[in-house]
């Protein structure tokens, strides 16, 4: 039995999608702007969390020095 890969490797740019997606009937543009969407919204929630692990050791640089002990020490 023969296996056959599922991937494909294409240099295509951001035009070349647009050119695509002009080509499609209008029922798979609405199909394709499901997918968008929800690559979007999933994205936006990862982001946040990346973001929020990526801050956490900058800020901790910044709360954990001599000035910050000092500037909350009559608190």
């Amino acid at each position: 039995m023969k296996t056959v890969s599922n991937s494909l490797n294409v240099s295509i740019n951001f035009n070349h999608i647009i050119d695509l997606v002009r080509q499609l009937p209008y029922n798979e543009k609405v199909k394709l702007e499901e997918v968008i969407r929800r690559e979007i919204s999933s994205d936006r929630s990862v982001d946040k969390a990346y973001t929020h692990l990526a801050s956490e050791n900058v800020l901790a640089k910044e709360w954990l020095s001599p000035e910050e002990d000092e500037a909350w020490r009559n608190l």
